[in-house]
């Protein structure tokens, strides 16, 4: 440049481009990199929806576990609603029950929010024979996201089961629904509502059921209300009088959403029944039973002078004779294992040869559901409702591995049927056969199981940790040739 020339103020056009082109392609990149990140999390955002209305016929895909394929049922075949209970007869047990949403008193006086059943929660004891005929009627007063009655461990007949969406409409604001079986196998169950269920039963719509000949029992069911755990609806310590030398049966019901450690204090007992079904060859023992959410537990007693005391983790119960203060205590540290606890026996299914062999893998993966961001649970690697349907047919023999690798433990609980353990972590059980509804699996945990497939329909097998199960945790074990007209949706919320 000559030294007389004054240096141009004028940008250098070449540079300029390329400042635009590098401001053009980072612009680029950017947006690439964002397209990238938001279309995968828009599309599994758009596939996590579930429809607002949607068949439990149509969910997720059919596993046949070995077995022969004939198709998943969608239309047609027999209907959950012809699946019904004795539909005549004058009934030996006929109870109403009337639903109400509302404040109420405590047994033990404290005053709360919730649902009653006929006034109080826990509801009405329902008791009956072997052979019964049992007819309840459930009247919906004041519940307004509707009710149902789930006759927990009860194999009822499908149509009876009481699951919203599935084997009935929920029962509207002045609506009632008729529940009829026949009352079949001797046991402790519990009967609770099967609709918005993390929401109904933690606040008090449930209560419990009693099959068998009449003896000296004590129903003791566990339920925490408002963070107050509470024994038949009282909190603290109450007491029973019983008469030193009586043969008493506990039976102890778990309807929270957690393992109970339980037990007695003060006097050896036995361990009789578990969901409902006598063990054989129980023993003496003063260990301590853990109890799953859901689950039932018979402890057998001869009441000694100075009484017993039934724990159950931060509530107790004692029963003692006539002026005698029951005793005090803590339950031990060593633990009943149902493995090995009792004697074998016959277990009348033919278990080397299945018919159908299935696993359920319980995992846990971030994610959507329903459009909700979060950490859901999984069944085999899929998340809710796009789970395994366990498919069978009637008469088959089921074998079935339950792994959880989730980092939390799960009251699996199927419904109309029972279930024997064959082995835990393959270990393979040794003591009585050990037949359950509601199984804990804990975290890092393999139960093989085994059942036979002779209750036809489409039945719920979800975890019983409720919150659990309305987070995806849940899936069906549906009878080929079985198909519900019921709908799933804003009205029907089974969980």
């Amino acid at each position: 440049m000559p030294e007389d020339q004054a240096p141009s103020d004028q940008p250098d056009p070449t540079a300029t481009g390329v400042r635009r082109t590098g401001w053009l392609r980072n612009r680029l990149i950017a947006l690439g990199v964002a397209l990238a990140v938001l279309l995968p999390l828009a599309y599994l955002w758009a596939t996590s929806l579930v429809p607002s209305s949607y068949s439990a016929n149509d969910m997720g895909y059919a596993d046949y576990g070995g077995g022969p394929a004939s198709g998943h049922q969608h239309h047609g075949g027999q209907s959950v609603a012809d699946l019904t209970g004795p539909r005549t007869g004058v009934a030996d047990v006929a109870v109403t029950l009337t639903a109400r949403k509302g404040r109420f008193t405590l047994a033990s006086g404290e005053s709360v929010d919730g649902y009653t059943l006929n006034g109080s929660s826990p509801g009405p004891l329902i008791r009956a024979r072997v052979g019964d005929l049992v007819e309840v009627t459930l009247v919906n007063e004041s519940v307004p996201d509707g009710a149902t009655l789930h006759w927990h461990g009860i194999d009822v007949p499908n149509a009876e089961d009481g699951v919203a969406g599935v084997t009935q409409d929920a029962v509207p604001v002045g609506g009632r629904h008729v529940y009829r079986f026949r009352a079949e196998v001797a046991g402790t169950y519990w009967y609770h509502s099967h609709q918005v269920s993390s929401e109904q039963v933690r606040n008090g719509l449930f209560g419990t059921i009693v099959i068998g000949a009449p003896s000296r029992d004590l129903v003791a069911a566990i339920h925490t209300y408002d963070d107050r755990r509470t024994i038949n609806g009282r909190t603290g310590a109450p007491r029973v009088e019983v008469a030193a030398g009586t043969t008493l049966r506990v039976r102890v019901v778990n309807t929270d959403n957690t393992l109970i450690r339980t037990g007695l204090v003060g006097a050896p007992f036995k361990v009789v029944a578990v969901d409902g079904r006598e063990l054989h060859g129980p023993t003496a023992t003063t260990d301590t039973f853990p109890l799953a959410a859901g689950a039932r537990v018979d402890f057998e007693v001869v009441i000694p002078a100075g009484g017993v005391l039934l724990d159950a983790g931060g509530v107790s119960l004692g029963v003692a004779p006539p002026g005698v203060d029951p005793p005090g205590g803590s339950l031990s540290s060593a633990t009943i294992d149902l493995l090995t606890y009792g004697t074998p026996a016959p277990l009348g299914l033919d278990v080397a040869n299945p018919d159908r062999v299935f696993e359920y893998r319980i995992g846990r993966r971030p994610g959507f559901l329903d459009g909700v961001p979060g950490l859901w649970w999984t069944i085999n690697g899929h998340k809710y409702p796009d789970v395994p349907m366990f498919m069978v047919a009637s008469g088959d023999v089921v074998k079935m591995t339950i792994s959880n690798t989730s980092g939390q433990s799960h009251p699996m609980h199927l419904h109309g049927h029972h279930a024997v353990v064959l082995s835990r972590n393959g270990v393979a059980a040794s003591g009585t056969p050990w037949w359950v509804d509601t199984l804990e699996v804990d975290d890092d945990e393999t139960y093989e199981i085994a059942f036979l497939a002779d209750n036809p329909g489409v039945w719920m097998d979800h975890c019983h940790n409720l919150p659990h199960a309305s987070q995806g945790l849940m899936t069906h074990l549906m009878y080929e040739g079985v198909s519900t007209p019921y709908r799933i949706s804003s009205v029907n919320q089974p969980e």
